[in-house]
């Protein structure tokens, strides 16, 4: 066990998260991770930091040494650091300061909402108007969303729109940024005599009995940048909560619904400014041009992905939720970028990957230190030797610390498993507004 447990410094670090020492276990002290930011002492034990530095050794030939950097915590002791706190190519980890921002904005439950409204009555079962769709910036609206959408409306009596179907505000299908390209997808969706074959096989994931919605809109997609103030409210449409998006983000790490994130709160700048804030990180330690991490420019040094995780596991505590409930497990999410790895089980991850960049971060459960969060970053040519390099440093490391007897409560997930928009939820999700 640490040294640092029987130390004033353990006292001092359970104050600060105002934590009473003598009734709490040592590990689940180091779950509660109260200050991500603060590091009081090195670990006394040299079994981490001789572990990373056979590990840096170890890429002597595959890059230079000052393009590779590791961070290594529980709670306020550091176990390795090797160039920790320089800023190196972030790639997919720029999506945990995506996810945090957007946690510290919005809250874990907030749902975008997406209306669809009219300029014309509903009669004998045509729409004799335009339906107009109004975007929120739902960056997860795709085909059952869509199929659920017609569904509705066609449970309301409507079953063909006389006029064009006008997009206003910010609305993407299919991860699709432009509204027009989106509205030609949404259109198709609303009818199923014209349907591709790529609406047709999602249709088949869907439980048997799913009504297939036949809506055709004679008219064309338009886009509309100041809204008839005469419109009738049909559907308020509902996304997933943000913690189940943030989920199905991180779990492919798609870079679209990343972008579509870091619109919505204002931009690259405003990203980087309200996580630094939030896990009280330097400014200098991240960098930002994009919300999804493609490009080298994005920069975040290894220490400030611990520090942004940490705080993503403080803010996701009042709503009863992990980590886990946010990025991939190991040895449960079967999926994703989790396919050709060999991490060990129960490590929460979030990978990242360019053309000369492989980053790996994430917390895993031991029986010695408690959490142990780490950051990863390799620069070079040789992608897949960096991952497999990182994933037997991890091995190694649990090895060494030993496996956490039970999974904690701090890493056990705690919203149901669903990644996708289950069409049964999506019609539950379409609020109908229309009294007509």
């Amino acid at each position: 066990m640490l040294q640092l447990f029987g130390s004033g410094l353990f006292s001092l670090w359970l104050d600060r998260a105002g934590v009473k020492a003598p009734t709490v276990d040592p590990l689940e002290v180091l779950a509660l991770q109260s200050s991500p930011s603060l590091v009081l002492a090195p670990d006394p034990s040299p079994v981490a930091a001789t572990t990373v530095q056979q590990y840096v050794q170890s890429l002597q030939s595959l890059g230079a040494e000052s393009e590779q950097g590791v961070w290594i915590q529980s709670g306020p002791v550091l176990l390795a650091n090797h160039q920790g706190t320089v800023p190196l190519p972030a790639a997919s980890l720029t999506k945990t300061a995506t996810s945090l921002a957007a946690l510290s904005t919005w809250g874990a439950n907030y749902q975008f909402a997406t209306t669809f409204s009219t300029t014309g009555a509903i009669s004998n079962g045509v729409l004799q108007g335009d339906l107009i769709v109004q975007g929120n910036g739902d960056p997860l609206f795709v085909w059952e969303e869509a199929i659920a959408l017609g569904n509705t409306l066609q449970a309301m009596g409507i079953h063909r729109v006389q006029g064009n179907l006008i997009i206003a505000g910010n609305f993407a299908m299919n991860y699709n940024f432009n509204p027009v390209a989106s509205g030609q997808l949404l259109k198709q969706a609303l009818d199923a005599a014209t349907w591709s074959n790529a609406v047709e096989n999602q249709y088949l994931t869907l439980p048997p009995g799913t009504p297939r919605p036949q809506i055709p809109i004679s008219g064309t997609v338009q886009l509309a940048k100041i809204i008839n103030p005469k419109q009738v409210l049909l559907v308020r449409h509902h996304s997933l909560p943000l913690s189940q998006i943030l989920k199905e983000m991180n779990v492919y790490s798609n870079n679209e619904m990343a972008e579509m994130l870091a619109y919505s709160l204002g931009g690259a700048q405003v990203v980087q400014h309200k996580a630094a804030i939030a896990a009280n990180i330097p400014l200098a330690e991240i960098q930002l041009v994009n919300g999804s991490g493609l490009g080298v420019q994005n920069r975040i040094s290894p220490r400030a992905v611990c520090a942004i995780l940490m705080t993503i596991q403080k803010r996701l505590s009042p709503y009863q939720l992990t980590v886990a409930d946010l990025f991939p497990v190991s040895g449960r999410d079967r999926r994703g970028t989790l396919l050709t790895r060999q991490i060990p089980s129960n490590t929460v991850i979030k990978t990242g990957t360019l053309n000369d960049v492989s980053a790996l971060a994430g917390v895993m459960p031991t029986k010695n230190r408690g959490l142990v969060w780490f950051a990863i970053i390799n620069r070079g040519s040789a992608i897949e030797r960096f991952r497999n390099e990182q994933d037997r440093l991890l091995q190694n490391l649990v090895k060494q610390l030993q496996v956490a007897p039970i999974l904690p409560a701090a890493l056990t997930p705690h919203q149901s498993d669903r990644t996708t928009t289950h069409p049964l939820g999506a019609a539950r999700r379409n609020e109908i507004m229309y009294k007509g």
